[in-house]
């Protein structure tokens, strides 16, 4: 009698649940993620508000949209990252490896770079502060792969 309620029970759940959409947005704010894997995942319109990303991979991942206000990114694997849109205001980005990242129109003002791999990385139109911007400019290489961009020329360096 039990075992048949809980499997009707099951059954009433499943047919009730509905699937979150794909757009929804994830909060992961102010945790502590070090070393956490999110590689290749959809993570589009996340929320890492003040969260230590510290040594993890979030390479080929789509963070279009996301917040990464404050989030400490140190050693953290950004490559092939799509991160347009995103604001990373006041994110760390000490040993940041940000190879053929697409950044386009992302927020990034008060963010630090240190120390970056920004081979191929792509800042069109992203605010950058102007200290931040000439480390950047003087360590800019690469072409990126998908939008054939050049990191220099998105930099907009002279």
């Amino acid at each position: 009698m039990l075992i048949r309620f809980l499997s009707i029970l099951a059954g009433f759940l499943l047919f009730f649940m509905w699937e979150i959409p794909s757009h929804a947005s994830i909060d992961y704010g102010k945790q502590s993620l070090i070393g956490d894997d999110f590689s290749k995942q959809d993570l589009k319109a996340a929320t890492f508000y003040l969260t230590n990303l510290q040594d993890a991979d979030l390479s080929e991942s789509n963070l279009e949209g996301a917040s990464l206000f404050g989030a400490k990114l140190l050693n953290t694997d950004l490559s092939n990252a799509n991160l347009r849109n995103a604001t990373l205001d006041s994110a760390v980005f000490d040993g940041t490896n940000l190879t053929n990242a697409i950044l386009e129109n992302a927020f990034a003002f008060n963010a630090r770079f240190r120390n970056v791999d920004i081979s191929g990385t792509d800042f069109t139109n992203v605010i950058i502060r102007n200290d931040d911007l000439s480390y950047l400019c003087s360590i800019a290489t690469g072409t990126n792969t998908i939008t054939k961009r050049e990191t220099f020329q998105t930099l907009e360096c002279s």
